[in-house]
């Protein structure tokens, strides 16, 4: 098979893997459409650094075969799709000569398991040890790596890699009996134990002396499949936040379940909606950076979250009687919970209040989204719109709906997500 073909086919399997924070672009495409020289369909996506720097990667898998038979995965043994397999040496070309022609910094792979999952996971250490010692490349390395396989191989794919990941797949145990027999959830999660106490083992060796070797300095990630199962919002979010607490890990990314072609009938025949992924996102958030629980974004009686508006709106709806806050005395962990209040904003007022008292005006100078702030905060001058957290009518004027599509008329209005 040519290569372009081999790429065309990899990289796009490759694009169900959420994991490296991907979003396709066509911004640095070549003169030419299609083929290896241009970032249409061949794989370039964006990722983050520990530093916060986006880096644009080439995103692909070693192969598509696979002996696992996952019923959610287009690439499981059972599927028609055609397939591909590069070699070690073709991943290694590939991303050098991207990387020369300056279209990305850096590679993320995975792989379908072929014969053995330690098989599969020594090619797939093969690319990367090839990148770092042969060729001295010093780009962003994210290697997916396979629970079952050796914890030797495990550990060193976080010596060569600066990010490792292992895909949980689905929220609960059961749901990954049923839907992917040939994997086991104890398996992943003691491999994420293994990879987490070698990269603390790793920060404290490197505290003694900054000559000892890095072991995946980027942590490490994991995905779950939303809407794959009758899993509830409230049961993702709960067990996104226990793998944080557990497992140290740096991202938990949130992959909406696509149809595939010949799908069992244990699968649903829809797609959920795409603003669900998002709501997960946001609710994620809150809970990473915002003091949030997770357990406080849903209800018993409605374990998923509100489509329309942002989870941080929603529980603010719910605890109205906890607003207006002050903006010039309550604590930062209140002020995180204000709609419309970002970790930025917040720590900007929490600043200038050191030194005069904040006003209405102020918040317009700090470009603040004052439709949705005002009704919960109060300042040093009067704010009426306070009086609207009686009103229950709130929701309807914080949130503006989208009108209906006219395709003679321009874009549509959207619900955005503000926090």
């Amino acid at each position: 098979m040519e290569l372009d073909r081999k790429l065309a086919i990899l990289a796009d399997a490759a694009k169900y893997d959420a994991s490296c924070a991907s979003s396709g672009t066509t911004k640095r495409n070549s003169r030419t459409s299609g083929g290896i020289d241009s970032t249409i369909g061949t794989g370039i996506c964006h990722s983050y650094t520990p530093d916060g720097r986006c880096v644009s990667l080439l995103k692909i898998l070693l192969t598509n075969y696979c002996i696992y038979d996952c019923l959610y995965c287009i690439n499981r043994a059972s599927s028609n799709a055609e397939r591909a397999r590069f070699t070690p040496e073709e991943v290694v070309n590939l991303t050098l000569d991207f990387y020369r022609r300056n279209y990305i910094e850096g590679l993320f792979l995975s792989s379908g398991i072929i014969r053995n999952p330690d098989y599969t996971m020594e090619q797939v250490i093969q690319v990367a040890r090839t990148l770092r010692t042969e060729h001295k490349f010093r780009g962003y390395i994210h290697l997916k790596t396979i629970p079952e396989a050796a914890p030797a191989l495990i550990a060193e794919a976080g010596r060569w890699a600066d990010r490792i990941s292992i895909n949980i797949e689905l929220p609960t145990p059961a749901a990954l009996q049923t839907l992917a027999p040939e994997k086991n959830f104890e398996n992943t999660e003691s491999a994420m134990s293994g990879i987490k106490i070698r990269i603390e083992e790793a920060k404290a060796e490197r505290k003694e002396s900054p000559k000892a070797p890095a072991f995946a300095p980027a942590g490490q990630s994991t995905q779950m499949i939303v809407g794959a199962t009758d899993a509830s919002d409230a049961t993702i979010l709960r067990q996104a936040s226990s793998l944080y607490a557990r497992q140290k890990l740096r991202r938990v990314y949130y992959s909406a379940f696509s149809p595939i072609p010949d799908a069992s009938s244990k699968l649903p025949l829809l797609a959920p909606p795409l603003v669900r992924e998002h709501r997960l996102y946001q609710a994620d958030w809150l809970v990473r950076f915002y003091g949030f629980a997770a357990h406080e974004l849903t209800t018993d009686s409605a374990p998923n979250l509100d489509l329309t508006i942002d989870p941080k709106l929603a529980w603010a709806l719910r605890y109205r009687q906890l607003f207006p806050v002050d903006l010039n005395k309550a604590p930062r962990h209140l002020l995180l919970r204000v709609p419309g209040l970002g970790t930025k904003s917040v720590e900007r007022i929490l600043r200038l209040r050191r030194w005069h008292k904040l006003r209405l005006e102020d918040l317009a100078r700090l470009r603040l989204p004052l439709k949705k702030l005002l009704p919960f905060v109060t300042t040093a001058d009067a704010n009426p719109q306070t009086r609207q957290l009686e009103d229950s009518n709130l929701l309807s004027s914080l949130v503006v709906r989208p009108k209906q599509l006219d395709l003679f008329a321009g874009e549509p209005s959207v619900i955005t997500g503000q926090f």
